[in-house]
């Protein structure tokens, strides 16, 4: 699979964060889709592996997402309504409750577009206040570096004022069911875990291997809480089926796979290699 975190870890390298910290005072540094995936990934595998406290974390949210947490189909996110945006604010405050997890504080970077009203962008931030969470417009796309000094504010607050107490979410001496199952019931908000017969061999397979003591790295859709890519907003007592489990040993965590999630991204289904052909005389077909 490629880096990316529905698939992969999701995160740049332990050397580069640790040669940006070299070089600055602060870093910063993405993990990628939400606070269930990328978050998750950084902070229970890249700084438990690399000795890393975050200071912050910031969530980037849009308002055109929340409308269509909150109900709109893809037809209707560019339409303004701050009832459909309240109804999608549940799957916002998963993730600050999810980085809230790890003992870090978050703030919320609404990442502005020309659709978004002004009365939806003061719900989100009273939302966010009332979960301990400060709410700035990013307006990096149209106005540059000036359009996010708020929001670099923001964080140097949160940073400064050193409230948080960085901690992962399990320890390593769990089994690989229960790592998964703990991130499945603590970030997710599954109720319960179903395995495959595929599934249940690879654990056997890493059990006799004595990897038992890796970190997970789950592959899931990006578009739910759950492995369900329909089930919007803030789900919760739902069941997630592993699939599979990959043992990734050089990179040293083990890949449980939910859902129907493939793990080579920007290729279809059925690849254009399919369809070339080489004949006995050496004329190739299929390329274009």
């Amino acid at each position: 699979g490629g880096p990316f975190a529905n698939i992969a870890q999701g995160v740049n390298s332990v050397l580069a964060t640790k040669m940006g910290l070299s070089l600055a005072d602060m870093v910063v540094t993405e993990a990628g889709f939400g606070a269930d995936l990328g978050a998750e990934k950084f902070f229970d595998i890249k700084c438990r592996a690399a000795g890393l406290e975050p200071s912050a974390a910031v969530i980037v949210a849009t308002v055109r997402a929340l409308r269509f947490h909150g109900g709109a189909d893809l037809k209707q996110v560019n339409d303004a309504s701050v009832q459909r945006v309240q109804a999608g604010l549940a799957n916002l405050g998963r993730h600050i409750e999810n980085i809230a997890k790890f003992g870090v504080k978050a703030v919320v970077a609404i990442n502005h577009f020309p659709t978004d009203s002004d009365e939806e962008i003061a719900s989100i931030k009273a939302y966010c206040a009332e979960r301990g969470a400060e709410a700035v417009v990013a307006k990096g796309f149209a106005e540059g570096g000036k359009g996010m000094q708020e929001l670099a504010k923001a964080v140097v607050r949160v940073v400064d004022a050193g409230d948080g107490k960085f901690k992962v979410l399990y320890d390593l001496e769990l089994s690989i069911e229960e790592k998964i199952e703990l991130i499945a019931r603590e970030i997710y908000r599954a109720d319960r875990v179903s395995y495959s017969s595929d599934a249940q061999t690879a654990l056997r397979r890493i059990s006799n291997l004595g990897l038992t003591k890796l970190p997970v790295c789950i592959a899931k859709t990006q578009y739910s809480f759950s492995d369900d890519p329909s089930l919007r907003a803030a789900p919760e007592g739902f069941k997630i089926t592993v699939n599979d489990i990959e043992i990734a040993a050089g990179a040293g965590f083990v890949v449980p796979m939910l859902g129907k999630i493939m793990r080579m991204p920007g290729l279809p289904e059925t690849p254009a290699s399919e369809h070339m052909d080489i004949d006995p005389t050496g004329v190739i077909s299929g390329l274009s």
